[in-house]
C-alpha cells in the first residue's frame, strides 16, 4: 500500500542539499537554484531544494528515459518455464523502482525510498489495485533505461523531404529550420572515440590530395584535356555544371575521391571508352564535414536535462543520415532523388553556421568501402597551369609503327622564344583602348581563393577494357495452382 496524503506532503517539504546528490547535472543545478536552509539528510545549511522538486524532476526523466518491465514472462519464456528439461528462472528484467531512482540520482537509498513513495502515491489508482495491476512507480516495479527515438526527427525530415520536392524548392522557411536544427554547432559533435564529425584536411594533414577523372569516348575531347587539364578535369564552369548528389543543375562543384579506384567506379565508363585521371593537391586548409562519422556520432549529457532527450533524438537521427545521403540513386529519379541532398549541400555551404568547404561520404559504387569527396563552389577552384602567352599545345594519343598504331599518351608544349628584356620597348595601350586589360578576362575574373592545384605528372589515361559488375542473385520460384469458386459469375438481377 502507498503511503498516505498527510505522509507525502511531509516527504515532499523536506529539503535536500546538492552534496546529498551525487548527479553532476542535478547537483549543480540545486546549488545554483537552490535557497539556503537546513538539509533534511545531512544537516548541513546548504543550497537547497524541496524533496517534491527533486521528486518532479525525477519523473520527468523516467518518463523519457526509462521504461517499466513487464511483470509476466513473455511467451518464449513461458514456454521454458514449462520445459522440464531445461533449468530455467524467470527474472523480472531492470531495476527494482527504489534501485532505479538510486542509481539514476546517485542518492542513499534513504532518500530513493522517500522519492519512491512520493512518486508511488502520486500514481496510485484504486482500480488497478483491486485488479491487481501494477501502477508505475510501485515499489515492486522495475525499470531499465531506454534511448529516447527521433520520431519527432523522422517527421521534420518527411516534412522537409515533401516541401523540397513539391511546394518550395528554393525558399522554405520550414526546411531552413529543420537544417539549422539538424547541422548548427555540428562541430561541437563527436564520435564515441572522440573524433570531430568536421575534418581538417589540406597540407600537413591526413588528407593532402584529391583524385578526379572524366569519361571521354572521342579523341578530340580527350585530347583537349591532356592538353589543358586543369581546365578539363576541373569542377566544371557553372554552363556546363550539370546536377549531382550535392549540387543543383548550374553550380560548380569539385567532386573526386580518396583513391583512384573509386574515381574509375564513380564515373562508370562505358567498354571502349579512356578515363583520364589526375591527383589534386589541396592547397589551402579546408573543413569537411565526414558523413561516415555520423553513424558513431555520441552524445553525452544527464538525464534531468530537459534538452537532452532532443539531442539524443537528433543523434539518433544523424546515424541515419549517412545512409540517407549517400544511398544508391537509379538514374531515372536522380531529378528528384538529389533534391534533399542539394538543399542540405547548399544550406551547409552559403547559410550554415559552421564553416564548411565540402562533404566526405561513402561511395556506393564500391559499396560504402570507398570515399567519395564533395567540395563546394567556393572552395572548387583549381590553380591555373603555368603556360607562358603565345604557347601551342598539342597532345596525341597513339604513335604509328611498322605493324600500326600503338597508343602514346604525349603532350608537347611549344613556347614562344624568349625576348632580351633590353630590346623589348613597353608598348602603352592607346587611348581607345582598355586600360584594365582584355575586356573579357576582366568580366570570367574569378574573385574564389584556389583550394586545389593538379599535378600534371600524375595525369594518367585508362583505357576501359571490361567493367565488372558485382549482384547478389535470387532465384525466381513460380507455383501454379487451380482457382477455387467462380470469380467471373455476376450476381443475378432481381
Amino acid at each position: 500500500m502507498p503511503i498516505t496524503k498527510d505522509e507525502s506532503d511531509e516527504l515532499e517539504e523536506k529539503k535536500i542539499c546538492a552534496g546529498c546528490i551525487g548527479e553532476t547535472y542535478l547537483s549543480n543545478c540545486v546549488e545554483h537554484e537552490g535557497e539556503e536552509d537546513e538539509c533534511s539528510y545531512c544537516g548541513e545549511e546548504l543550497g537547497c531544494i524541496t524533496l517534491e522538486e527533486l521528486a518532479d524532476r525525477v519523473e520527468a526523466a523516467f518518463e523519457t528515459h526509462y521504461s517499466r518491465t513487464s511483470d509476466e514472462p513473455n511467451s518464449y519464456q513461458y514456454a521454458m518455464l514449462r520445459d522440464k528439461e531445461i533449468d530455467y528462472d524467470w527474472d523480472r528484467e531492470g531495476e527494482q523502482t527504489v534501485y532505479a531512482i538510486a542509481d539514476a540520482v546517485s542518492v542513499s537509498e534513504e532518500i530513493a525510498e522517500d522519492i519512491q513513495a512520493i512518486l508511488e502515491f502520486r500514481h496510485y489508482d484504486i482500480e488497478n489495485a483491486k485488479m491487481g495491476i501494477e501502477d508505475e512507480f510501485s515499489s515492486d516495479a522495475h525499470y531499465e533505461e531506454i534511448m529516447p527515438g527521433d520520431h519527432e526527427w523522422q517527421e521534420q525530415w518527411t516534412e522537409f523531404v515533401r516541401l523540397i520536392k513539391t511546394e518550395a524548392r528554393f525558399f522554405s522557411r520550414t526546411a531552413a529550420s529543420h537544417l539549422g536544427d539538424l547541422f548548427d554547432r555540428i562541430d561541437e559533435m563527436r564520435t564515441h572515440d572522440g573524433r570531430s564529425l568536421v575534418m581538417d584536411v589540406g597540407p600537413d594533414t591526413e588528407l593532402t590530395h584529391l583524385f578526379r577523372g572524366r569519361v571521354f569516348q572521342s579523341e578530340p575531347p580527350l585530347q583537349k584535356a591532356m592538353e589543358r587539364p586543369d581546365k578539363e578535369l576541373a569542377a566544371p564552369p557553372a554552363w556546363a555544371a550539370g546536377a549531382g548528389r550535392m549540387n543543383a543543375r548550374g553550380i560548380s562543384a569539385f567532386y573526386g575521391a580518396t583513391a583512384p579506384e573509386i574515381v574509375l567506379a564513380e564515373v562508370r565508363p562505358p567498354v571502349g571508352s579512356w578515363v583520364a585521371m589526375a591527383r589534386f593537391e589541396i592547397t589551402r586548409p579546408l573543413r569537411l564535414l565526414d558523413l561516415s562519422a555520423l553513424v558513431d556520432v555520441h552524445e553525452r549529457g544527464s538525464i534531468f536535462d530537459p534538452d537532452y532527450a532532443h539531442r539524443l533524438g537528433r543523434m539518433m537521427f544523424l546515424r541515419t543520415l549517412s545512409r540517407r545521403m549517400a544511398r544508391p540513386v537509379m538514374p531515372d529519379d536522380q531529378e528528384m532523388e538529389y533534391l534533399p541532398t542539394q538543399a542540405i549541400a547548399d544550406y551547409l555551404s552559403t547559410e550554415g553556421q559552421v564553416p564548411l568547404d565540402g562533404i566526405l561520404f561513402p561511395s556506393v559504387q564500391v559499396g560504402g568501402n570507398g570515399v567519395n569527396v564533395v567540395l563546394f563552389h567556393k572552395s572548387s577552384r583549381c590553380e591555373e597551369l603555368d603556360i607562358p602567352e603565345g604557347t601551342e599545345i598539342s597532345a596525341r594519343t597513339y604513335t604509328n609503327y611498322e605493324d600500326g598504331p600503338e597508343p602514346d599518351f604525349h603532350v608537347s608544349e611549344e613556347v614562344p622564344p624568349t625576348e632580351d628584356e633590353a630590346e623589348t620597348e613597353e608598348r602603352r595601350p592607346g587611348i581607345f583602348e582598355p586600360v584594365l586589360g582584355d575586356w573579357d578576362e576582366w568580366f570570367d575574373a574569378d574573385p574564389r581563393n584556389a583550394a586545389l592545384r593538379i599535378d600534371v605528372e600524375s595525369l594518367r589515361v585508362h583505357g576501359v577494357n571490361a567493367v565488372q559488375i558485382e549482384t547478389n542473385s535470387h532465384s525466381v520460384r513460380r507455383h501454379r495452382f487451380e482457382k477455387r469458386g467462380q470469380p467471373n459469375s455476376q450476381p443475378r438481377a432481381r
